[in-house]
């Protein structure tokens, strides 16, 4: 799977981990930076996340910051996005289950590098349920 991944400087140590294990993993990934801990403005780096996304250069995002918040909405605001900010396992399987998110949000500062490597695996292997999920996701991407 193609994976689009960024962070801004106070991600970049889990983007980092997180890159390494995707790639042993066999899949693309698609670093859209930051590359060091230098303070930086994070919509910079998360905006082409969601736009690889988007425009299906990626079939999947992830994005990281510190609390993962301000990334989670930089994303949103990109049609066609679903990300979901992730704290545990079950955000992830239920983010993918119900919201079929295509975009994962994490926050270095708020949770560890373990938990954050099971949220991914966890995101990656979760099927979209459908069904009557299905039609909330077209009532968020079309509001009346």
């Amino acid at each position: 799977m193609r994976i689009a991944i960024g962070s801004d400087h106070a991600g970049y140590q889990y983007k980092t981990r997180v890159k390494e294990d995707l790639i042993a993993a066999g899949h693309d990934v698609l670093d859209l930076g930051t590359d060091s801990e230098e303070p930086v403005d994070y919509p910079r780096f998360i905006r082409p996340v969601a736009l690889a996304v988007a425009e299906g250069r990626a079939e999947r995002g992830i994005v990281l910051g510190g609390s993962g918040n301000g990334e989670a909405i930089v994303a949103n605001r990109v049609p066609g996005v679903r990300c979901a900010l992730c704290w545990n396992e079950t955000t992830a399987r239920l983010g993918r289950q119900h919201n079929d998110a295509n975009v994962i949000s994490l926050g270095q500062r708020m949770i560890s590098i373990e938990m954050a490597l099971s949220i991914v695996a966890i995101w990656l292997d979760t099927p979209f349920e459908g069904g009557r999920h299905a039609r909330r996701i077209a009532m968020i991407d079309a509001p009346e």
